[in-house]
Protein backbone atom coordinates (compact mmCIF):
# COMPACT_ATOMS: atom_id res chain seq x y z
CA UNK A 1 0.00 0.00 0.00
CA UNK A 2 1.24 3.51 -0.83
CA UNK A 3 0.92 5.44 2.28
CA UNK A 4 1.39 9.60 2.30
CA UNK A 5 4.95 10.53 3.33
CA UNK A 6 4.54 12.85 6.11
CA UNK A 7 5.87 16.45 5.11
CA UNK A 8 5.76 15.31 1.22
CA UNK A 9 3.44 18.18 0.60
CA UNK A 10 3.81 20.64 3.44
CA UNK A 11 6.67 22.74 4.90
CA UNK A 12 5.81 22.17 8.38
CA UNK A 13 7.13 18.83 10.04
CA UNK A 14 4.58 15.97 11.48
CA UNK A 15 4.25 16.26 15.30
CA UNK A 16 6.39 14.20 17.13
CA UNK A 17 4.83 11.67 19.48
CA UNK A 18 7.89 9.09 19.46
CA UNK A 19 7.69 5.49 19.88
CA UNK A 20 8.51 4.17 22.60
CA UNK A 21 10.10 0.68 21.15
CA UNK A 22 12.49 2.67 19.26
CA UNK A 23 13.29 5.35 22.33
CA UNK A 24 14.33 2.33 24.26
CA UNK A 25 16.81 1.89 22.22
CA UNK A 26 20.78 3.31 23.35
CA UNK A 27 21.30 6.97 21.67
CA UNK A 28 23.68 6.09 19.16
CA UNK A 29 21.54 3.04 17.80
CA UNK A 30 18.53 4.69 17.92
CA UNK A 31 19.97 7.69 15.97
CA UNK A 32 21.12 5.00 13.01
CA UNK A 33 17.91 3.57 13.03
CA UNK A 34 16.25 6.75 12.87
CA UNK A 35 18.13 7.90 10.20
CA UNK A 36 17.22 4.93 7.91
CA UNK A 37 13.44 5.46 8.79
CA UNK A 38 10.71 7.91 6.88
CA UNK A 39 7.94 8.80 8.67
CA UNK A 40 4.64 8.03 6.94
CA UNK A 41 0.75 8.92 7.44
CA UNK A 42 -1.60 6.36 7.44
CA UNK A 43 -5.60 6.67 7.46
CA UNK A 44 -8.30 4.74 8.92
CA UNK A 45 -8.91 1.40 7.15
CA UNK A 46 -5.53 1.56 5.11
CA UNK A 47 -4.24 -2.30 5.07
CA UNK A 48 -0.32 -2.32 5.79
CA UNK A 49 -0.33 -6.04 5.29
CA UNK A 50 -2.54 -8.96 4.14
CA UNK A 51 -1.87 -12.61 5.24
CA UNK A 52 0.82 -14.02 2.50
CA UNK A 53 2.19 -11.18 1.35
CA UNK A 54 5.84 -10.19 1.13
CA UNK A 55 6.63 -7.80 3.85
CA UNK A 56 8.36 -4.67 2.51
CA UNK A 57 8.11 -2.39 5.32
CA UNK A 58 8.86 -2.80 9.08
CA UNK A 59 6.65 0.14 10.82
CA UNK A 60 7.13 2.28 14.24
CA UNK A 61 3.68 3.76 15.01
CA UNK A 62 3.58 6.71 16.82
CA UNK A 63 0.23 8.90 17.10
CA UNK A 64 -1.42 5.95 15.35
CA UNK A 65 -3.27 2.93 15.95
CA UNK A 66 -2.88 -0.53 14.15
CA UNK A 67 -5.27 -3.74 14.54
CA UNK A 68 -3.95 -6.99 14.18
CA UNK A 69 -6.73 -9.61 12.74
CA UNK A 70 -6.43 -12.85 11.65
CA UNK A 71 -8.24 -14.06 8.88
CA UNK A 72 -10.21 -17.42 8.45
CA UNK A 73 -11.45 -18.15 4.58
CA UNK A 74 -10.13 -14.94 3.40
CA UNK A 75 -13.56 -13.13 5.12
CA UNK A 76 -13.72 -14.26 8.98
CA UNK A 77 -11.44 -12.39 11.36
CA UNK A 78 -10.66 -11.81 14.45
CA UNK A 79 -8.13 -9.52 16.87
CA UNK A 80 -5.61 -11.36 18.11
CA UNK A 81 -3.38 -8.07 18.81
CA UNK A 82 -3.27 -4.60 18.34
CA UNK A 83 0.05 -1.66 17.96
CA UNK A 84 0.44 1.76 18.99
CA UNK A 85 2.98 3.62 19.96
CA UNK A 86 4.48 1.10 22.39
CA UNK A 87 5.28 -1.37 19.50
CA UNK A 88 6.15 -2.42 16.17
CA UNK A 89 4.82 -4.20 13.21
CA UNK A 90 6.49 -6.80 10.69
CA UNK A 91 9.30 -7.49 13.31
CA UNK A 92 8.92 -11.26 12.56
CA UNK A 93 10.65 -10.62 9.38
CA UNK A 94 14.04 -10.51 11.28
CA UNK A 95 13.04 -14.22 12.48
CA UNK A 96 13.10 -15.58 9.11
CA UNK A 97 9.14 -15.10 8.12
CA UNK A 98 9.19 -13.12 5.23
CA UNK A 99 5.53 -13.10 4.59
CA UNK A 100 3.12 -11.62 6.93
CA UNK A 101 0.81 -13.96 9.13
CA UNK A 102 -1.99 -11.30 9.67
CA UNK A 103 -3.84 -8.77 8.37
CA UNK A 104 -2.69 -5.11 9.54
CA UNK A 105 -5.39 -2.17 9.21
CA UNK A 106 -4.97 0.99 10.77
CA UNK A 107 -7.51 1.92 13.49
CA UNK A 108 -6.80 4.92 14.19
CA UNK A 109 -4.80 7.57 11.60
CA UNK A 110 -1.46 8.83 12.32
CA UNK A 111 2.05 8.70 11.32
CA UNK A 112 4.39 5.88 11.56
CA UNK A 113 8.52 5.36 11.33
CA UNK A 114 8.70 3.20 8.42
CA UNK A 115 12.22 1.17 7.59
CA UNK A 116 13.00 -1.23 5.10
CA UNK A 117 12.66 -4.83 5.58
CA UNK A 118 16.17 -5.43 4.33
CA UNK A 119 17.83 -2.77 5.88
CA UNK A 120 16.20 -3.74 9.44
CA UNK A 121 17.19 -7.15 8.60
CA UNK A 122 20.35 -6.14 8.27
CA UNK A 123 20.54 -3.42 11.30
CA UNK A 124 19.43 -6.59 13.31
CA UNK A 125 21.92 -9.03 12.64
CA UNK A 126 24.55 -6.31 13.97
CA UNK A 127 22.67 -4.56 16.66
CA UNK A 128 22.71 -6.56 19.82
CA UNK A 129 20.53 -4.25 21.91
CA UNK A 130 17.86 -4.47 19.12
CA UNK A 131 17.99 -8.28 19.13
CA UNK A 132 17.45 -8.34 22.91
CA UNK A 133 14.40 -5.70 22.54
CA UNK A 134 13.04 -7.47 19.63
CA UNK A 135 13.09 -10.83 21.25
CA UNK A 136 11.39 -9.91 24.45
CA UNK A 137 8.76 -7.80 22.40
CA UNK A 138 7.70 -10.89 19.95
CA UNK A 139 7.14 -12.84 22.87
CA UNK A 140 4.92 -10.51 24.54
CA UNK A 141 3.25 -9.88 21.14
CA UNK A 142 2.36 -13.95 20.96
CA UNK A 143 1.57 -14.59 24.52
CA UNK A 144 -1.18 -11.69 24.17
CA UNK A 145 -2.63 -13.28 20.83
CA UNK A 146 -2.63 -16.63 22.66
CA UNK A 147 -4.89 -14.90 25.88
CA UNK A 148 -6.86 -13.06 23.21
CA UNK A 149 -7.48 -16.08 21.44
CA UNK A 150 -8.87 -17.73 25.08
CA UNK A 151 -10.60 -15.03 25.49
CA UNK A 152 -12.45 -14.94 22.15
CA UNK A 153 -13.85 -18.73 22.95
CA UNK A 154 -14.35 -18.66 26.52
CA UNK A 155 -15.56 -16.06 27.95
CA UNK A 156 -18.72 -13.93 27.15
CA UNK A 157 -18.92 -10.94 24.24
CA UNK A 158 -19.69 -8.13 27.18
CA UNK A 159 -16.58 -8.67 29.13
CA UNK A 160 -14.81 -9.40 25.49
CA UNK A 161 -15.96 -5.52 23.97
CA UNK A 162 -15.03 -4.26 27.35
CA UNK A 163 -11.51 -5.33 27.66
CA UNK A 164 -11.28 -4.33 23.77
CA UNK A 165 -12.39 -1.28 25.15
CA UNK A 166 -10.35 -0.73 27.24
CA UNK A 167 -6.91 -2.35 25.70
CA UNK A 168 -8.00 0.54 22.79
CA UNK A 169 -8.11 3.52 25.93
CA UNK A 170 -4.56 2.19 27.00
CA UNK A 171 -3.15 2.10 23.55
CA UNK A 172 -4.52 5.72 22.56
CA UNK A 173 -4.22 6.90 26.22
CA UNK A 174 -7.55 8.85 25.59
CA UNK A 175 -11.39 7.92 27.03
CA UNK A 176 -12.63 8.85 23.47
CA UNK A 177 -12.04 7.46 20.79
CA UNK A 178 -14.09 6.23 17.10
CA UNK A 179 -15.20 2.59 16.63
CA UNK A 180 -17.50 1.27 14.18
CA UNK A 181 -19.62 -1.22 14.65
CA UNK A 182 -18.44 -2.80 11.47
CA UNK A 183 -14.92 -2.71 12.90
CA UNK A 184 -15.85 -4.10 16.19
CA UNK A 185 -17.67 -6.75 14.50
CA UNK A 186 -14.68 -7.77 12.79
CA UNK A 187 -12.02 -7.41 16.04
CA UNK A 188 -14.43 -9.62 18.06
CA UNK A 189 -15.10 -12.09 15.39
CA UNK A 190 -19.09 -11.97 15.51
CA UNK A 191 -21.80 -10.36 14.18
CA UNK A 192 -22.85 -6.41 14.33
CA UNK A 193 -25.94 -7.19 15.77
CA UNK A 194 -24.17 -9.02 18.67
CA UNK A 195 -21.53 -6.05 18.88
CA UNK A 196 -24.65 -3.62 19.00
CA UNK A 197 -26.37 -5.47 22.06
CA UNK A 198 -23.27 -5.88 24.06
CA UNK A 199 -22.70 -2.29 23.70
CA UNK A 200 -26.37 -0.98 25.05
CA UNK A 201 -25.43 -3.35 27.91
CA UNK A 202 -22.13 -1.45 28.51
CA UNK A 203 -24.22 1.66 28.18
CA UNK A 204 -27.06 0.79 29.88
CA UNK A 205 -25.05 0.26 33.25
CA UNK A 206 -23.35 3.89 32.89
CA UNK A 207 -20.62 2.67 32.11
CA UNK A 208 -19.53 4.00 28.22
CA UNK A 209 -21.73 6.55 25.41
CA UNK A 210 -21.58 5.02 22.60
CA UNK A 211 -23.00 6.80 19.30
CA UNK A 212 -22.52 6.70 15.32
CA UNK A 213 -19.11 4.70 16.51
CA UNK A 214 -18.01 7.47 19.05
CA UNK A 215 -17.20 5.91 22.41
CA UNK A 216 -16.34 7.73 25.81
CA UNK A 217 -15.05 5.56 28.46
CA UNK A 218 -17.33 7.09 31.90
CA UNK A 219 -16.14 4.49 34.43
CA UNK A 220 -13.07 2.87 34.17
CA UNK A 221 -13.39 1.13 37.24
CA UNK A 222 -17.09 -0.55 36.24
CA UNK A 223 -15.54 -1.53 33.29
CA UNK A 224 -12.40 -3.11 34.52
CA UNK A 225 -15.45 -4.94 36.64
CA UNK A 226 -17.00 -5.88 33.69
CA UNK A 227 -14.51 -7.05 31.44
CA UNK A 228 -12.83 -10.66 31.92
CA UNK A 229 -9.04 -11.35 33.85
CA UNK A 230 -7.70 -11.41 30.66
CA UNK A 231 -7.68 -7.57 30.46
CA UNK A 232 -5.54 -7.19 33.85
CA UNK A 233 -3.00 -9.77 32.01
CA UNK A 234 -2.69 -7.76 28.85
CA UNK A 235 -2.23 -4.57 29.76
CA UNK A 236 1.01 -2.33 29.86
CA UNK A 237 1.63 -3.32 33.61
CA UNK A 238 0.01 -6.59 33.77
CA UNK A 239 2.02 -10.16 33.90
CA UNK A 240 2.08 -10.15 29.87
CA UNK A 241 1.93 -6.62 29.16
CA UNK A 242 4.12 -4.85 27.26
CA UNK A 243 5.97 -2.82 30.14
CA UNK A 244 7.60 -5.99 30.58
CA UNK A 245 9.92 -5.30 27.19
CA UNK A 246 11.36 -2.26 28.02
CA UNK A 247 13.23 -3.96 31.03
Amino acid sequence: MDLTIANAHSSMPPPDFGNRLLASLPEDDLLHLESLCEQVHADVGDVLYEPGQAIQYIYFPSDSLISLLAVAEGRMTLEVGSVGREGMIGSSVALGHELAQVRAVVQRAGHASRIHAADFCAEFARMESLQRLLYRYTDTLLAQAIQIAVCSRFHVLEARLARSLLITRDRLQSEKFHLTHEFLAHALGVRRVGVTKAASALQNQKLITYSRGNIEILDSAGLEAVSCRCYEMVKDTGSIGMANVFL
